[in-house]
């Protein structure tokens, strides 16, 4: 994890104990950097985040589908058959 230091010099143990700190508080993400801002008493943290994939989701004749290999021949006739508008 990349982590930079704006301000203070903070200790390791420190700068260890928000790293953990990240961890727990976003255990669903995978933390890639992180940014410590000291001004005084108070500290600033800011975490940067892998990128998340999703699959793009669409609404298919009444349906919300990611892809079409669910669809029995019906559906698949449907979607062929329907009017496709360009933007």
């Amino acid at each position: 994890m990349k982590v930079n230091v704006i301000g203070e010099q903070l200790s390791q143990e420190e700068i260890t104990a928000y790293m953990n700190y990240g961890r727990n508080k976003y255990s669903n993400r995978q933390i890639v950097g992180m940014t410590v801002t000291t001004d005084g008493d108070y500290v600033d943290l800011r975490y940067d985040f892998a990128d998340q994939p999703f699959e793009r989701i669409r609404r298919i004749t009444g349906y919300l589908v990611g892809t079409l290999d669910r669809f029995n021949n019906g559906k698949r006739a449907e979607e062929h058959d329907r009017v496709k508008h360009t933007v």
